[in-house]
């Protein structure tokens, strides 16, 4: 009966180790999950303000003169790049 008992308490303290061994990773994991959140809604931010200047520029490469059309082009073509890039970053947070 005594070796019952002693099973008994020696499952119930590993049982406790391992549950608080658990509410630790927990822990760490709510607090990084929550950085993530934060970290990724600060780029999805930036991305967004650069979403706009992509289509402001896209809208005056519409309508620009064929010389400056191609500076115009350009800074396009390298916010497509930023965005596309923070797009994937985010996406790999996800």
């Amino acid at each position: 009966m005594n070796d019952i008992k002693d099973n008994f308490e020696e499952f119930t303290e590993d049982l406790e180790e391992v549950i608080e061994k658990l509410k630790t990773e927990r822990d760490e994991l709510r607090v990084k999950l929550r950085l993530a959140r934060m970290e990724a809604s600060d780029e999805w931010q930036e991305l967004e303000h650069k979403w706009s200047k992509l289509q402001a520029k896209a809208k005056k490469l519409r309508g620009a003169a064929a010389e400056s059309s191609k500076d115009v082009g350009a800074a396009a073509r390298l916010l497509v790049e930023e965005i596309g890039t923070g797009f994937k970053r985010i996406a790999k947070k996800l």
